[in-house]
Protein backbone atom coordinates (compact mmCIF):
# COMPACT_ATOMS: atom_id res chain seq x y z
CA UNK A 1 0.00 0.00 0.00
CA UNK A 2 1.30 3.62 -0.76
CA UNK A 3 2.26 5.29 2.20
CA UNK A 4 2.52 9.09 1.88
CA UNK A 5 2.49 9.88 5.64
CA UNK A 6 -1.13 11.16 5.20
CA UNK A 7 -4.17 10.11 7.13
CA UNK A 8 -6.58 8.55 4.31
CA UNK A 9 -9.34 10.53 6.02
CA UNK A 10 -7.36 13.73 4.89
CA UNK A 11 -7.20 12.81 0.56
CA UNK A 12 -10.81 13.73 0.21
CA UNK A 13 -10.14 17.49 0.86
CA UNK A 14 -6.69 17.16 -0.69
CA UNK A 15 -8.05 16.16 -3.74
CA UNK A 16 -11.25 18.94 -3.74
CA UNK A 17 -8.87 21.36 -3.29
CA UNK A 18 -6.76 20.17 -6.17
CA UNK A 19 -9.57 20.21 -8.54
CA UNK A 20 -10.68 23.89 -7.29
CA UNK A 21 -7.31 24.92 -7.99
CA UNK A 22 -6.17 23.45 -11.22
CA UNK A 23 -10.12 24.93 -11.96
CA UNK A 24 -9.12 28.62 -10.98
CA UNK A 25 -5.76 27.89 -12.88
CA UNK A 26 -7.80 27.26 -16.11
CA UNK A 27 -10.04 29.74 -15.62
CA UNK A 28 -7.52 32.77 -14.61
CA UNK A 29 -4.08 32.28 -16.33
CA UNK A 30 -4.68 29.90 -19.09
CA UNK A 31 -7.94 31.28 -20.03
CA UNK A 32 -10.47 28.38 -21.00
CA UNK A 33 -7.92 26.34 -23.71
CA UNK A 34 -8.87 23.28 -21.43
CA UNK A 35 -5.11 22.45 -20.46
CA UNK A 36 -5.26 22.30 -17.04
CA UNK A 37 -9.30 21.42 -17.07
CA UNK A 38 -8.90 17.59 -17.65
CA UNK A 39 -6.93 17.53 -14.11
CA UNK A 40 -9.41 19.49 -12.54
CA UNK A 41 -11.98 16.72 -13.61
CA UNK A 42 -9.86 14.09 -12.28
CA UNK A 43 -9.00 15.42 -9.24
CA UNK A 44 -12.53 15.99 -8.59
CA UNK A 45 -13.68 12.42 -9.44
CA UNK A 46 -10.50 11.34 -7.54
CA UNK A 47 -12.19 12.85 -4.08
CA UNK A 48 -15.01 11.39 -4.71
CA UNK A 49 -13.47 8.00 -4.77
CA UNK A 50 -11.60 9.32 -1.93
CA UNK A 51 -15.37 9.74 0.13
CA UNK A 52 -15.47 6.19 -0.66
CA UNK A 53 -12.74 4.78 1.44
CA UNK A 54 -11.59 3.49 -2.63
CA UNK A 55 -7.41 3.05 -1.92
CA UNK A 56 -5.38 5.74 -2.20
CA UNK A 57 -3.45 3.80 -5.60
CA UNK A 58 -6.84 3.95 -7.33
CA UNK A 59 -7.35 7.98 -6.67
CA UNK A 60 -3.80 8.52 -7.91
CA UNK A 61 -4.24 6.32 -11.15
CA UNK A 62 -7.83 8.25 -11.81
CA UNK A 63 -5.73 11.40 -11.50
CA UNK A 64 -3.52 10.90 -13.28
CA UNK A 65 -4.74 8.35 -16.01
CA UNK A 66 -7.93 9.71 -15.88
CA UNK A 67 -6.72 12.98 -16.18
CA UNK A 68 -4.44 12.28 -19.10
CA UNK A 69 -7.11 10.47 -21.19
CA UNK A 70 -9.66 13.31 -20.99
CA UNK A 71 -6.48 15.66 -22.07
CA UNK A 72 -6.54 13.46 -24.80
CA UNK A 73 -9.95 13.26 -25.29
CA UNK A 74 -10.46 17.26 -24.84
CA UNK A 75 -7.65 17.88 -27.64
CA UNK A 76 -9.20 15.10 -30.51
CA UNK A 77 -12.23 17.37 -30.14
CA UNK A 78 -10.59 20.61 -30.58
CA UNK A 79 -8.83 19.61 -33.07
CA UNK A 80 -11.76 18.04 -35.10
CA UNK A 81 -13.59 21.40 -34.18
CA UNK A 82 -10.71 23.13 -35.68
CA UNK A 83 -11.26 21.61 -38.69
CA UNK A 84 -14.40 21.69 -39.46
CA UNK A 85 -15.07 25.50 -38.14
CA UNK A 86 -11.99 27.05 -39.15
CA UNK A 87 -11.14 30.94 -38.14
CA UNK A 88 -11.98 33.89 -40.38
CA UNK A 89 -8.90 34.38 -42.44
CA UNK A 90 -6.90 38.01 -42.19
CA UNK A 91 -6.50 39.69 -39.31
CA UNK A 92 -8.05 43.09 -38.04
CA UNK A 93 -9.37 45.11 -40.85
CA UNK A 94 -7.68 43.08 -43.98
CA UNK A 95 -10.66 40.29 -42.55
CA UNK A 96 -13.10 42.48 -44.25
CA UNK A 97 -11.67 42.03 -47.79
CA UNK A 98 -13.70 39.53 -49.96
CA UNK A 99 -17.34 40.77 -47.84
CA UNK A 100 -20.30 42.16 -49.31
CA UNK A 101 -21.48 45.50 -47.47
CA UNK A 102 -23.69 48.35 -47.89
CA UNK A 103 -23.71 51.80 -49.00
CA UNK A 104 -24.21 54.30 -46.34
CA UNK A 105 -22.86 57.74 -47.70
CA UNK A 106 -22.04 58.09 -51.40
CA UNK A 107 -18.49 57.30 -52.55
CA UNK A 108 -16.99 59.33 -55.02
CA UNK A 109 -13.98 58.70 -56.81
CA UNK A 110 -12.21 61.93 -56.05
CA UNK A 111 -13.21 61.69 -52.37
CA UNK A 112 -10.24 64.14 -50.96
CA UNK A 113 -12.94 64.91 -48.05
CA UNK A 114 -13.23 61.52 -47.07
CA UNK A 115 -17.24 61.13 -46.89
CA UNK A 116 -17.71 57.58 -48.35
CA UNK A 117 -18.64 55.23 -45.90
CA UNK A 118 -19.73 51.40 -46.16
CA UNK A 119 -21.24 49.04 -43.72
CA UNK A 120 -20.03 45.71 -43.25
CA UNK A 121 -20.66 43.18 -41.04
CA UNK A 122 -22.18 45.79 -38.90
CA UNK A 123 -19.61 48.38 -38.66
CA UNK A 124 -19.59 51.38 -40.54
CA UNK A 125 -15.66 52.22 -42.30
CA UNK A 126 -14.31 55.16 -44.19
CA UNK A 127 -14.70 53.98 -48.08
CA UNK A 128 -12.60 54.33 -51.44
CA UNK A 129 -13.81 53.28 -54.96
CA UNK A 130 -12.04 51.77 -57.08
CA UNK A 131 -12.73 52.93 -60.36
CA UNK A 132 -13.83 56.31 -61.66
CA UNK A 133 -17.48 55.76 -61.12
CA UNK A 134 -19.65 57.01 -58.15
CA UNK A 135 -21.54 54.86 -56.35
CA UNK A 136 -24.48 55.63 -54.20
CA UNK A 137 -25.94 55.42 -50.74
CA UNK A 138 -27.81 52.38 -50.16
CA UNK A 139 -25.48 50.26 -52.89
CA UNK A 140 -24.06 47.02 -52.53
CA UNK A 141 -20.60 46.58 -52.49
CA UNK A 142 -17.52 44.43 -52.29
CA UNK A 143 -14.77 44.92 -50.41
CA UNK A 144 -11.53 44.25 -52.62
CA UNK A 145 -8.38 45.99 -50.46
CA UNK A 146 -7.37 47.76 -47.67
CA UNK A 147 -5.45 51.15 -47.96
CA UNK A 148 -4.92 52.43 -44.29
CA UNK A 149 -8.33 51.96 -42.21
CA UNK A 150 -10.39 52.51 -45.40
CA UNK A 151 -11.67 49.94 -47.35
CA UNK A 152 -11.63 49.86 -51.36
CA UNK A 153 -14.38 48.75 -52.57
CA UNK A 154 -16.08 47.76 -56.22
CA UNK A 155 -20.17 47.59 -56.93
CA UNK A 156 -21.78 44.20 -56.01
CA UNK A 157 -23.69 43.24 -59.17
CA UNK A 158 -26.49 41.81 -58.23
CA UNK A 159 -26.54 37.73 -58.04
CA UNK A 160 -30.36 37.87 -59.76
CA UNK A 161 -30.89 40.90 -62.16
CA UNK A 162 -34.56 42.13 -61.75
CA UNK A 163 -37.34 40.49 -64.45
CA UNK A 164 -37.39 42.59 -67.90
CA UNK A 165 -40.98 43.53 -68.66
CA UNK A 166 -40.93 43.66 -72.56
Amino acid sequence: MLDLGIDLSVWPWIWLVTAVVFALIELIFVGGSFIVLPFAASAFAAAILAFYDVSIEIQWSVFAFGGGVLFVVMYQWAQKFMREHPATPGVGADRLVGMIGTVTAAIAPDDIDRRGRVSVEGEVWSALVDGDESIPAGARVKVISMKGTRVIVVPQLSEHPPDRKE
